[in-house]
């Protein structure tokens, strides 16, 4: 009978690299896939949002608000 060899730390760490890789890579074709699917839809992607400053704006006007409240003050619209 032949005994079994106990893998190695080094062909484990291996085999774990190349699965986080492949993982990656995953990731990344999915990130891709779903900007494509935005850019044909027309909607904007998060990049785009943050580039364009709408999440920036969004973000802020919802800590403005809440300040208000936290003061008791009524939200007034910023609408010009």
């Amino acid at each position: 009978m032949t005994s079994k060899r106990q893998q190695t730390m080094a062909k484990m760490t291996r085999e774990r690299t190349v699965r986080e890789r492949r993982a990656r890579k995953l990731e990344k074709k999915h990130a891709a896939a779903a900007e494509r699917k935005a850019a044909a839809d027309g909607t904007p992607t998060e990049g785009e949002r943050a580039f364009s400053g709408e999440a920036a704006q969004e973000e802020y006007s919802g800590v403005e608000s809440a300040s208000q409240a936290e003061h008791g003050l009524s939200p007034q619209s910023t609408d010009a």
